[in-house]
C-alpha cells in the first residue's frame, strides 16, 4: 500500500509525546484545525495529570487554538488500536511503542519527518517542558511548521500526489 492509499484511509490520528501537556495537545489541535475530517487526539507515554502546559497554552490562544479544555492521559494499546495513524515527537519515543506493542510500529511515524531544516535522522522535536521561554518558543514554532507540512500531505492525497 503506497502513501497516497493510507493517507486517504486515515481517518483517526493519535499524536503522541512524553507527558501530554506541551507538544502532543498543541499539535493535535493544530492538525484538527485543518482537517475536518480527520478526528485527531493525543496521549503521552508518561502523562500525569493536568491540563496543558501554560507557556505553550498561551501561544497556543495567541495563534486561535484552544487547549482549556485538555486533560493529559496516558498512552495505552486501546488508544493505539483506535488510531490509524500514529504521530510521535523523537525516535525515541517510537522505539518504545516498538517494544511495548511491535504490532503499532507501521502505522507509527515522526511528527517531524516532512522538516526540511534538519537531516532525515535529527527530525525529533525536543520537549520544552521546564525549559527556558525561548526554547518553548521554539519547540511551538516547530510544532506549527510540521503540522502545517502534516495538514497537507492529508489533504493533498489525491492521485497526482507523489510521494
Amino acid at each position: 500500500m503506497g502513501l497516497t492509499t493510507y493517507f486517504n484511509m486515515t481517518k483517526r490520528i493519535l499524536v503522541v509525546c512524553t507527558g501530554n501537556i506541551c507538544r502532543s495537545p498543541v499539535a493535535a489541535a493544530m492538525l484538527q484545525q485543518g482537517l475536518a475530517d480527520i478526528e485527531v487526539t493525543s496521549a503521552g507515554l508518561a502523562a500525569g495529570q493536568g491540563g496543558a502546559d501554560q507557556r505553550i497554552a498561551a501561544l497556543a490562544q495567541a495563534d486561535g487554538y484552544d487547549l482549556s479544555q485538555h486533560q493529559a492521559r496516558q498512552l495505552d494499546r486501546n488508544l493505539l488500536n483506535n488510531a490509524d495513524l500514529v504521530l510521535v515527537m523523537s525516535a525515541k519515543q517510537r522505539q518504545i511503542i516498538a517494544q511495548k506493542w511491535p504490532e503499532m510500529l507501521g502505522k507509527t511515524l515522526m511528527f517531524g519527518m516532512w522538516r526540511k531544516d534538519k537531516p532525515i535522522d535529527d527530525r525529533d522535536i525536543p520537549d520544552p517542558y521546564q525549559r527556558s521561554d525561548e526554547v518553548c518558543r521554539l519547540v511551538y514554532d516547530t510544532i506549527k511548521t510540521a503540522s502545517l507540512a502534516w495538514r497537507e500531505k492529508l489533504k493533498n492525497t489525491g492521485g497526482t500526489s507523489v510521494w
